[in-house]
């Protein structure tokens, strides 16, 4: 049985960026192990409960399985996983992973450990700003020369209020698309597209929300893994 990885913020996850890839792993049956980097239950940002903002169906379907989710609820920490036990490692995106799951050494160690020895990561939105922080074994950045996408400047002009201030009061400290782009990643978030994920070898990387479906699907195919009828 395939085993993955999620990797879920405490400081605001998107909840359809983690829901959606974890219930179709699941579903798929691919054994999945939730971890934050304290170790304490990940946190969703309330905006992506706003059933204005992402429909009706997927906020309640959302908040279920947030509130209900036994490896949710009941987290590993970060600095007491293993990279070696898993066939991938999923970093749900959400403004908060800038804070913490993005920041977090731990977090680096076991993305950088997966696409090193062959498995698959797929990062998602917010949280692909991890490769601009995240080095390789001989030193480089592990996004340099790499293929991505993920949560562009566009979108987060409109997010932002003066001076790079949050609706929720928090200054955000860096925009991904520019520090990715500054550690050497091959940026193209294909805004002309409903949706972008992209693949360069063992590394998925996705736009954004409405992306998380085809983000699941492709880590499947990635894994050798039919979906279920």
């Amino acid at each position: 049985m395939a085993r993955a990885l999620f990797v879920v913020s405490e400081e605001g996850y998107w909840g359809e960026e983690c829901i959606e890839p974890l219930t179709t792993l699941s579903d798929a049956g691919v054994e999945v192990t939730v971890a934050t980097p304290s170790g304490s239950p990940p946190v969703i940002d309330e905006r992506s409960l706003d059933p204005e903002m992402v429909g009706e169906g997927t906020a309640d379907r959302v908040r279920e399985v947030h509130e209900t989710d036994e490896r949710l609820n009941d987290p590993e920490p970060l600095a007491a996983v293993d990279a070696d036990g898993f066939d991938a490692v999923v970093y749900p995106g959400g403004h908060g992973t800038v804070w913490d799951v993005n920041q977090d050494r731990d977090a680096r160690r076991i993305l950088a450990e997966t696409v090193e020895s062959g498995g698959t990561a797929l990062v998602v939105c917010h949280a692909v700003g991890i490769l601009a922080f995240t080095r390789g074994s001989d030193g480089s950045f592990l996004v340099d020369g790499r293929r991505v996408t993920g949560f562009p400047n566009e979108w987060e002009e409109d997010t932002v209020e003066a001076n790079d201030v949050m609706p929720d009061g928090r200054k955000l400290p860096y925009w991904v698309e520019d520090e990715v782009v500054a550690a050497g990643g091959d940026w193209d978030a294909e805004l002309d597209s409903e949706t972008s994920v992209t693949v360069d070898g063992g590394l998925l990387t996705a736009r954004g929300p409405e992306s998380s479906a085809e983000a699941a699907r492709t880590l499947l195919e990635e894994l050798g893994i039919e979906r279920p009828a």
